[in-house]
């Protein structure tokens, strides 16, 4: 996995959060929404690349 798309999902997964944690102190449903969206995007972002790394580990 590049450590370019690993800093991505990590900064995608901290917006999400910072997101979600305003929704919750405004009491706004939508941020809050759209923020856990963000961190479960950023996970599957984690996941993808570690199949990639599983794959190419194998590979050699």
């Amino acid at each position: 996995m590049s450590i370019e798309d690993r800093a991505k999902a990590g900064a995608k997964n901290v917006e999400g959060k910072a997101q979600e944690a305003l929704g919750n102190i405004t009491g706004d449903p939508e941020d809050k929404a759209k923020g856990k969206a963000k961190q479960a995007e950023s996970e599957v972002r984690h996941g993808i690349e570690d199949v990639k790394d599983g794959v190419n580990k194998n590979i050699d």
